[in-house]
């Protein structure tokens, strides 16, 4: 153990030298290891954070959901575009009746919304967005309450003017004080605040716009309000977590609506159940392409800086010749020649994907929006490895040619 000790510092020593020895051709040839991966630790860190980020906000989609509307969240190339125009939009009967008739349903909600939509309190205010919601949208989705209370279902019912705001809606209505019990306009009514929610800022993609900026009220108040222009409503149901992949939930939604629009069994569905995955999905394709691209662009650099590595390393063979020899000549074994110039060329390409993946923390300091950059261990740990991969790749060659060398002709060159 004390012998592999030694040996590991010697070649330590050694790779040290070379470092100091040529710092400048050492800096320019280890700057490709360090662009490679810098641009593929890059590229993964903002992927990860996107990907954080996004699901955070899908989060506000709800778990187990399906929502039917008319539009799908994704296109497929055997439906003709001009059928989607064609269909109805779903109602408020329908939603009635899917909430009385589903048994495979933990929740039905009614919910659509407007956004640009102007609150006053007084000489204040503010353009949010407006969401017109069922009773049971808080089994669908997360609504903290920071001050106050949920609606209550005779306020649902009722089409009562209450609202639920947000936390910048009350804070630009309301400064420095509470906003529970005081009354807001919307469209031009008056509506009692029983609720505000808690802070929680904008995600990198928040499906519905900033929950800080929303004000919520029961859709039949909504519908009111814009009878003239008919609102569009989405049905949002949500499912048991024994029912896997919600397919006993989906035949029966599609079951219930097709016997309601009196579609015969040869038509197509006129609607579309959409689920949050699908997003999802479409997403992550993107980002496998972004992840792609950083491979390529990190391995070209990283193709660079490992020819950089293995010219220091013949340089370093090609200068140390007399010493090879007589270490040889002492007794050392080829493994350990080997080892030695192995050595130094993995940690000078780890040292150069050190610069990197440092570089890559500095850039988490960077404000893009709302998007928080966080390097992972994983990360690190990638980086680290790929390095060590380049240099045990670009350095088997002149460390193999060392160890190979004869003691005698080596103790003889110059």
């Amino acid at each position: 153990m004390l012998i592999i000790f030694r040996q590991v510092l010697e070649s330590f020593r050694f790779a040290w030298q070379a470092l100091r020895s040529n710092l400048l051709r050492t800096t320019l040839s280890l700057l490709g290891v360090t662009i490679g991966i810098f641009a593929i630790i890059a590229v993964f860190t903002i992927v990860d954070s996107m990907q954080r980020s996004i699901k955070e906000s899908l989060g506000s989609l709800g778990t187990n959901v399906v929502y039917i509307q008319k539009w799908p969240f994704s296109f497929t190339d055997d439906y003709p575009w001009w059928k989607y125009f064609q269909r109805p939009e779903p109602k408020y009967n329908e939603y009635r009746l899917l909430s009385e008739r589903l048994e495979n349903a933990k929740a039905v909600v009614a919910m659509s919304g407007r956004g640009g939509v102007t609150m006053k309190n007084g000489n204040n205010s503010v353009s949010a967005r407006l969401s017109g919601v069922s009773y049971d949208y808080k089994e669908v989705s997360d609504v903290p309450i920071a001050q106050g209370r949920y609606f209550t279902p005779q306020e649902m019912e009722a089409a009562r003017n209450v609202t639920l705001i947000g936390w910048e809606v009350a804070d630009k209505l309301f400064p420095n004080q509470s906003p529970i019990g005081q009354t807001i306009q919307i469209a031009g009514l008056k509506f009692s605040v029983i609720g505000v929610g808690e802070k929680k800022g904008a995600g990198f993609l928040e499906i519905g716009g900033n929950p800080d900026l929303r004000c919520i009220i029961p859709y039949n108040s909504f519908a009111k309000l814009f009878s003239s222009s008919r609102p569009n409503l989405t049905i949002c149901v949500k499912g048991y977590e024994s029912d896997p992949g919600l397919t006993n939930l989906e035949g029966e939604i599609k079951g219930l609506l097709r016997a309601r629009r009196s579609l015969r069994p040869t038509q197509e569905d006129s609607f579309a159940i959409n689920r949050p995955e699908a997003v999802v999905g479409f997403i992550s394709g993107i980002f496998s392409v972004l992840t792609f691209a950083g491979w390529i662009i990190g391995g070209f650099s990283m193709l660079v800086g490992g020819f950089g590595i293995a010219n220091i390393m013949f340089v370093s063979v090609k200068e140390r010749t007399n010493i090879i020899g007589i270490q040889k000549s002492l007794g050392a074994k080829n493994y350990v020649i080997l080892l030695q110039f192995l050595f130094e060329a993995v940690l000078l390409a780890v040292v150069g994907g050190l610069v990197g993946i440092l570089l890559v923390y500095l850039l988490s300091f960077m404000q893009l929006g709302s998007l928080d950059i966080v390097l992972t261990p994983g990360n690190i740990l990638l980086g680290t490895l790929v390095s060590v991969i380049i240099g045990t790749i670009f350095g088997i060659i002149p460390a193999a040619l060392a160890a190979r060398m004869n003691p005698v002709d080596a103790i003889r060159s110059k």
